[in-house]
């Protein structure tokens, strides 16, 4: 009889505490790193890892499966990017809890926030439940690929308890905060990571209202967190414009301070303030040297939005003849477009100086940003290749040659726009954030922004860039395995995994690192009600485990689906 259930044999491994790879055997037995070295034992299973990397699974915290872990299995993309575990409810927003009187308002929000469609979400989500305990309930029974975990929405909890006052973004009274209290320290107890909210502006419902969390006052939140402290569970997550960099860091360091609970909060560069991650990062240090548990949540690349004529952007959708043909199929329209008097037209309608000033500050028009997304994709483009320079090279109107392009691959083509972290068209401030101590990779969005974004890959960036590729600037590939690994799960309090040793949780990768490289993104239409969302795939991932079981060969699915529901924070292996 084999001693073990799994025996991975003759890897690098990089076990995700930092240190440097060594040449290891791993034996798995019960779902559990069991013995690390020179394995004697057989396994029932075995796989040569000669000439792979073996790591931990990556625990991506910064996901939005909200709606999809209510209806589907297989988290992707995130699962083809080496992810094990997922963490939802990020950004203030989701499910639960609710009345029946507020579904449509919470889907609004979720479709308007993170870009999700609302059909989807009216035919996929089941809403067989009231209470945060009884979504996770409902979580709990899905099979799924790799574990996800749940934290409570403070746009959820503010609708719930305060109804239209919340959504109008009233302050909250005391008997309303001792509410909103009292449903986090219940949401605690039934399993949740967290809590979570929103004060940025660029959050709004489909409906165009804003985040009903904006303007929360410092006594909510910290009213909030300090019931958590109370029930001695979960974690504090929060994003914000920082427009105000002393009163909104003085607010989250309070919640984390008077608490005792350790916050989280999203960080990027940003292009009207290309300095102020330094002053933020420098707040961190000295939070952390007083004691208190704070951390930032960083990109792995710019951060940014995808336009082509299946996404949900594009540079003429604005465009009065454009809008002719709006509805119509993509091969429909990739027909007209390709008809040279339909082209004069609306190229002729672009030139007209008031739909030009209509424009003038809109992302889609942003022509001096906007780079071809070839197969493979590069995510630090070089200035001199954005469609305003090769426009200009080709002597050639920009509308025209921006048009043109979309054309290509049967229109399925793609321009990038990146807008935060790429400040002078170089990625120096990602770097620099990803090394600071007390940072970790996030905001990948998986599950979000299915018609703009495709930040699912941000794992598979951060190994490839910063490990691998960038000309200056890389980092350790141990470093960079710790802080995705080990340090994103125990920023939201889950210490059995993360780490390859023994009596940690059998979640692992293994990685041909040479070959790894993200592809370009392609649009599916298999969401509920025929929606679309895109997905990305990579090169490299070999294999996947989660919780010993082999996920994922080469890419491709298993039948194997391991992964549940994770229910509060988890305790490190003894």
């Amino acid at each position: 009889m084999a001693a073990h259930d799994l025996v991975i044999r003759g890897g690098s491994l990089v076990d995700g505490t930092g240190a440097e790879p060594r040449t290891a055997d791993v034996a798995v037995r019960d779902g559990v790193v069991v013995e690390v070295g020179k394995v004697s034992g057989r396994g029932t299973q075995e796989l040569d890892a000669d000439g792979l990397v073996v790591m931990p699974g990556i625990v991506d915290i910064h996901c939005h499966y909200d709606g999809q872990a209510t209806w589907d299995t297989r988290l992707q993309p995130s699962s083809w990017h080496g992810v094990t575990t997922t963490v939802m409810g990020n950004c203030g927003v989701g499910f639960a809890p609710v009345r029946t009187s507020d579904e449509d308002r919470l889907i609004e929000l979720m479709e308007g926030v993170e870009d999700i469609p609302g059909a989807a979400l009216h035919e996929g989500l089941s809403w067989e439940w009231k209470t945060y305990g009884e979504y996770l309930d409902a979580i709990e029974t899905i099979p799924h690929d790799i574990d996800v975990g749940s934290q409570l929405p403070h746009g959820a909890v503010r609708l719930h308890v305060m109804g239209e006052r919340g959504a109008q973004r009233e302050d909250a009274t005391p008997e309303d905060i001792e509410r909103m209290a009292a449903i986090a320290a219940e949401a605690m107890e039934a399993g949740a990571l967290g809590f979570t909210t929103s004060r940025t502006m660029n959050h709004r419902s489909s409906r165009g209202e804003l985040t009903p969390t904006l303007t929360a006052a410092a006594d909510e939140l910290v009213g909030i967190a300090m019931a958590m402290g109370k029930v001695g569970k979960g974690v504090l997550q929060v994003v914000s414009d920082f427009i105000d960099v002393e009163q909104e860091f003085g607010t989250f360091r309070r919640m984390a301070e008077e608490s005792g609970r350790p916050i989280s909060m999203s960080l990027a560069q940003a292009p009207q303030a290309p300095d102020r991650f330094r002053d933020i990062l420098q707040r961190l240090s000295d939070a952390n040297a007083a004691g208190v548990s704070m951390r930032a949540q960083v990109a792995t690349r710019a951060i940014g939005v995808l336009l082509g004529l299946q996404c949900t952007l594009n540079p003429f959708m604005v465009n009065p003849i454009y809008k002719e043909i709006a509805d119509l199929s993509l091969d429909e329209r990739v027909a007209i477009l390709r008809d040279p008097g339909f082209r004069a037209r609306l190229l002729a309608a672009e030139s007209d100086d008031r739909l030009r000033d209509r424009l003038g500050g809109n992302m889609i028009k942003r022509y001096k940003l906007m780079f071809e997304l070839a197969d493979p994709p590069d995510y630090e483009p070089s200035p001199s290749s954005s469609m305003e320079a090769r426009a200009a090279a080709a002597g050639v109107d920009v509308n025209e040659y921006v048009y043109d392009l979309l054309l290509g691959d049967g229109g399925r083509a793609m321009v990038y726009v990146p807008f935060a972290n790429y400040v002078d068209g170089r990625l120096d401030a990602v770097g620099e954030m990803l090394a600071h101590e007390h940072t970790v990779p996030g905001l990948s969005d998986g599950g979000a922004h299915v018609g703009t974004i495709c930040d699912g890959s941000f794992p598979t960036t951060l190994l490839r860039m910063w490990g691998r590729d960038r000309a200056d600037g890389r980092l350790p590939l141990s470093l960079l395995v710790q802080k995705h690994c080990r340090d994103t799960a125990e920023t939201v309090g889950l210490f059995d995994r993360g780490v390859v040793a023994p009596g940690y949780r059998a979640d692992l990768n293994l990685l041909d690192f040479e070959r790894l490289q993200e592809r370009r993104p392609e649009m599916h239409y298999d969401l509920p009600a025929g929606g679309k969302r895109l997905l990305q795939r990579a090169d490299g991932w070999k294999t996947t485990i989660v919780k010993g079981e082999v996920t994922y060969v080469d890419g491709e699915a298993t039948e194997a689906l391991p992964g549940r529901l994770v229910r509060g924070a988890q305790p490190a292996p003894r």
